[in-house]
């Protein structure tokens, strides 16, 4: 009978009991609305210059190539006088053709013209004697031209016979194969006894011993470098040279959508065509930049807390760049002056109110 008396009791207090439990549970674990702002450290959005993060890599080649070939087809190679790597200067002789057939014909030619010359000088000597004879009854006006028109008929034989002795001394000193100007041999492909042709190059040489390094970019990148710029370049062997854009290529390759940037080196005794080399660009570029540490990586991609006038933060969205020197550039994100948490900034929410500490330069 006792607790049937105590039953309607309990049942009356339940629901005040249910709301004690449930308010004491709330007491237990506030809202993240009563904690206090999480305590950050702000950096601006700020225009500030850094050096290159834009590399290229490719091949190195002569600043310009040139082909050495025999100037006459037909003629044996006699000699050859310098070997790959040889550095030469201009109008040096690097090979030697045969000249024996050009010999005998030069001989005749003089042989020749030493007969002409004396028939030109009886010639003339006759014609002078009759200079100023005509209509005096001496010798007839026919027999006067005659003698005349003999000594200019031999002195036009002599000529042709000189021009035919020059034509084949010309082609003599053509049969010296010559250095059009200083510089590396890269290539000999004549060989003594090989006969020349046209056309056909014996000797490869780079110019004054200049090369250069045939940088391949993305046609984006090219906006980033200008003719002038200094570029490092670091060799096979890790060794660094300083050189200098000289050229940037006005085409596209249609296969891999990369552009020609042509470095110029200094003469040095490492490089070797073909070989392969590494440009870093080091030009300074004025960019916005936030320091490394305001920019978080998730599964979304980059991203920075901004601060509102309410020192509220909100996630946005970035495309980061070059880094040099803690600063990270932003190619796309908050404009300049923008002010962005930095230290703290991983430990709060979009929307959440902070507190600046201090700021990051």
């Amino acid at each position: 009978m006792m607790m049937t008396s105590k039953m309607p009791v309990l049942v009356a207090l339940a629901p005040l009991l249910a709301a004690t439990m449930l308010a004491g549970c709330k007491g237990e674990a506030p809202n993240r609305q009563s904690l206090p702002p999480q305590v950050v450290t702000a950096a601006s959005v700020s225009m500030r210059e850094m050096n290159g993060g834009l590399s290229a890599s490719g091949r190195l080649v002569p600043r310009e190539e040139t082909a050495v070939a025999a100037d006459l087809a037909g003629y044996r190679i006699s000699r050859v006088l310098v070997e790959e790597g040889a550095l030469v200067r201009k109008g040096q002789t690097l090979a030697v053709l045969d000249d024996s057939l050009l010999v005998s014909q030069i001989a005749q030619l003089r042989a020749t013209l030493a007969q002409q010359q004396v028939a030109f000088e009886q010639a003339r000597q006759e014609a002078s004697r009759v200079d100023g004879l005509e209509n005096q009854g001496v010798l007839s006006n026919e027999a006067i031209a005659s003698r005349k028109f003999a000594a200019r008929n031999s002195g036009a034989a002599r000529a042709a016979t000189q021009a035919q002795l020059n034509d084949l001394l010309v082609r003599q000193a053509h049969l010296i194969v010559r250095a059009p100007s200083a510089g590396l041999v890269l290539e000999r492909t004549a060989r003594p006894g090989d006969t020349s042709s046209s056309g056909t190059a014996l000797f490869t040489m780079a110019r004054d011993n200049l090369m250069e390094l045939y940088a391949e970019l993305p046609e984006a990148s090219t906006t980033e470098i200008h003719v002038g710029d200094p570029a490092r370049v670091i060799l096979a062997s890790g060794r660094t040279l300083q050189g200098t854009v000289r050229l940037i290529g006005e085409r596209v390759d249609t296969t891999t959508g990369l552009v020609i940037a042509r470095i110029a080196l200094p003469v040095d005794s490492e490089l070797r065509q073909g070989g392969f080399a590494k440009a870093t660009f080091v030009r300074p570029v004025r960019v916005a930049t936030l320091p490394e540490s305001a920019v978080r990586y998730d599964a979304d991609g980059a991203s920075v807390m901004v601060i509102d006038g309410n020192t509220r933060v909100h996630r946005q969205a970035v495309r980061t760049g070059r880094h040099a020197d803690n600063l990270v550039e932003l190619r796309e994100g908050p404009p300049e002056g923008t002010r962005v948490a930095v230290k703290g900034a991983s430990f709060t929410l979009d929307g959440d109110t902070v507190r600046i500490a201090g700021a990051v330069r």
